[in-house]
């Protein structure tokens, strides 16, 4: 191993730290991309006796590694995505993982290119997963730091890819029972606030 290249990798990953993401936490504070990738990696460990047969060590190492392109670009909210700006998180991804022993650097690639195609279970869980666990951060988050667009597609995220799964089919609907609940509670908010504006 060179420990030089080892510390600079770790340096640079340390940024996910520092990026912080659309959503907020539930205290309101800005999510890091980190603590989301964090989160989609427990999901899976938790996930794991739900799927007996697949390989979840290759599902929790996706969600570990899949935002490491966003140490170099930051997080772009999917609704604010663009493909130029993939094929710049793309080529972050190839100049992170280039100092990387070669054998770590053949994995990770072989990893990111698992979860583009998305032919594979392991890597359809992952990105069923990566959508769930922001929908259930927003569920989490003051639902005054929602957008006007959230509302509904807080409805709709990730509805199609937890479909693949009827385990996580059955999870997205809880998470949309929640949802309605959040945002019926700020329906009777508001209408208590204007009750007391007259």
């Amino acid at each position: 191993m060179n420990w030089k290249n080892f510390l600079d990798f770790m340096s640079l990953a340390e940024k996910l730290k520092c990026n912080t993401r659309h959503c907020t936490n539930s205290q309101g504070d800005p999510e890091s991309v980190a603590e989301h990738c964090w989160r989609a990696a427990l999901m899976a460990l938790l996930l794991e006796p739900e799927f007996p047969g697949m390989d979840m060590d290759r599902v929790m190492r996706m969600c570990l590694i899949h935002d490491l392109g966003e140490a170099v670009t930051g997080d772009i909210p999917t609704f604010r995505k663009t493909a130029a700006d993939e094929a710049v998180e793309e080529q972050a991804v190839e100049e992170l993982l280039a100092p990387l022993p070669e054998r770590t650097r053949r994995e990770f690639a072989a990893l990111f290119a698992e979860m583009e195609e998305l032919e594979t279970p392991e890597a359809r869980l992952f990105k069923v997963i990566d959508k769930l666990e922001a929908v259930i951060q927003h569920n989490e988050s003051p639902i005054s730091t929602w957008e006007e667009l959230e509302y509904e597609l807080q409805r709709h995220y990730g509805q199609q890819e937890a479909g693949w799964f009827p385990q996580t089919a059955a999870l997205r609907e809880e998470i949309l029972r929640r949802t309605e609940e959040k945002i019926a509670a700020e329906g009777r908010r508001e209408r208590g606030r204007a009750a007391l504006e007259v």
